[in-house]
């Protein structure tokens, strides 16, 4: 039975140890490999992805080259250009796994707003790291440019941190929801999408990062999906992990999840967010499914259901 389904890929799905273009499709080819596997069994595909890396290399390669008369360009419009570029790779990429199985199928990449609030807490605790790590005399420098906020991260030197506040809108997705209906590959929502606030009745870009399961819940959400599916770095979500009575969980209702949360089961910044996010659409979706669990185990997922299903 043909559903519409929402793909979150993890960092690893598209960077490696090979940052250059090449390595980053090389990386892709491989994932395209895995999602070709829900469009052969006739399901409707939109897919988000991370972009973390990408930006923090991209602002690396800005601030080196920034002068007054070609200056670096702002988080927002950072997010906007790894949009463009990961989407451009992960479109060729997956056409060309598709011809390879005689299918004929159109992939689009849309450049993807997100609204936020401008009175999200988050906004008065920037808190998310973002670019080079900097020694404490660049760190000054830039701050007085800037006037940043920065934070010593692990005794490796200062990293910028901006706000990483919830998403509450996506500008784009009856576009989105348009594409998919008509049978095209949409690719959306990348790097959490292009943070955006509205004021005076137009959108415009904030400096923030917006946690991309979050906004790939929130496409869900507004494209009526039936299942999301968030791809990380492991076949199951576990309860006690790294523990000698750690525990998988396969199938488990958002009641369970809830109370793992509670009992802080769930790594912050790491599985916490994508659970929080499962949690969300189950919610927003009584009828339909959050599954999260990793891209080789896709095919498994489609065949026999495993990895960590999420249900009311």
């Amino acid at each position: 039975m043909k559903k519409r389904i929402v793909v979150a890929l993890g960092g690893n799905a598209i960077l490696t140890t090979d940052p250059s273009a090449k390595g980053q499709q090389k990386a892709l080819a491989q994932t395209a490999y895995y999602l070709a596997d829900f469009v052969e069994a006739g399901h409707e595909l939109i897919i988000t992805h991370g972009n973390g890396p990408q930006v923090g290399n991209l602002l690396l390669q800005q601030q080196k080259g920034s002068t007054e008369k070609n200056p670096a360009m702002p988080v927002d419009t950072a997010v906007a250009m790894t949009q463009g570029s990961i989407g451009y790779w992960l479109e060729n990429a997956l056409v060309d796994e598709l011809k390879k199985r005689n299918i004929s199928k159109n992939a689009a990449t849309i450049l993807t707003q997100v609204v936020v609030s401008e009175t999200d807490p988050a906004f008065q605790t920037p808190s998310k790291p973002i670019g080079p790590f900097l020694s404490e005399a660049e760190m000054k420098a830039e701050k007085k440019k800037t006037r940043a906020t920065f934070v010593e991260d692990s005794g490796r030197g200062f990293r910028k941190v901006v706000p990483s506040p919830k998403p509450i809108g996506i500008v784009e997705y009856p576009v989105i929801k348009q594409l998919v209906e008509n049978g095209i590959i949409t690719i959306a929502g990348g790097g959490g999408g292009i943070p955006v606030i509205v004021k005076d009745g137009t959108y415009q870009g904030v400096e923030a990062v917006i946690d991309k399961d979050f906004a790939s819940e929130k496409i869900a959400a507004l494209v009526h999906a039936d299942m999301l599916v968030i791809l990380t770095g492991v076949d199951h979500v576990s309860i006690n992990f790294n523990q000698p009575n750690q525990s998988d969980l396969t199938k488990v209702s958002v009641a369970d999840m809830e109370k793992y949360v509670e009992e802080n089961q769930f790594a912050p910044g790491s599985m916490l967010p994508k659970v929080q996010a499962a949690i969300t659409f189950i919610k927003e979706n009584a009828k339909g499914k959050a599954v999260i669990t990793s891209l080789e185990n896709v095919k498994n997922l489609l065949t026999e259901e495993t990895g960590t299903i999420i249900t009311a």
